[in-house]
């Protein structure tokens, strides 16, 4: 784990233009990281209704763009919005939610480090272990505290597809970027 280190003060050069920069720097060291959350549903009825319910009031909304004299539009889309809703809630109730953090990135590039290519995967032209590093960096990135051994174990019995989704949620919060580079 990386040693923490002392924060260096403000150039004052900066400070001199911009009286809001110790504001900036406040809200620069509150951020948090980014986080994702993968949602198992297991109900293929409860998905099929969820998304017919959002397809319908998507269907509906466009009808009333398109017809903006007609009367009839906000009620059904009043009641579309109230099926998508209903199906929502019932999707949600039968859901697993689990949450993935992304690691500081020195705790994340000490944990690549720390899994390197086998050789044959490195002739395979792979830098790192995923099956010696999924585990790890999913129960590392888990803000509901899953273990290694039960990521191992999902990884191991879960279809190719839901491992794959597993192992990319952990993967893909590392890398997520909630920044514009605007023109200054």
């Amino acid at each position: 784990m990386p040693t923490k280190t002392t924060t260096p003060a403000p150039p004052a050069d900066a400070v001199a233009k911009d009286a809001h920069w110790a504001a900036t720097r406040e809200k620069l060291r509150n951020r948090t990281r980014p986080t994702v959350a993968l949602t198992i549903c297991d109900d293929l009825d409860l998905r099929v209704a969820l998304e017919t319910a959002k397809h319908t009031l998507r269907r509906l909304k466009a009808a009333a763009d398109d017809r903006p004299d007609d009367k009839t539009g906000p009620a059904g889309i009043a009641a579309a919005e109230k099926d998508v809703a209903e199906a929502q809630e019932a999707y949600d109730a039968a859901s697993i939610v689990l949450r993935f953090q992304a690691l500081p990135r020195l705790e994340f590039e000490a944990l690549k480090k720390a899994h390197p290519a086998t050789e044959e995967q490195a002739e395979d032209g792979h830098d790192l272990n995923i099956e010696t590093l999924g585990p790890e960096l999913i129960a590392a990135a888990s803000v509901d505290g899953m273990t290694v051994d039960d990521a191992r174990e999902y990884l191991d019995t879960w279809s190719e597809a839901e491992a794959s989704a597993l192992f990319n949620a952990a993967w893909n919060v590392q890398e997520a970027a909630r920044m514009d580079l605007g023109k200054g």
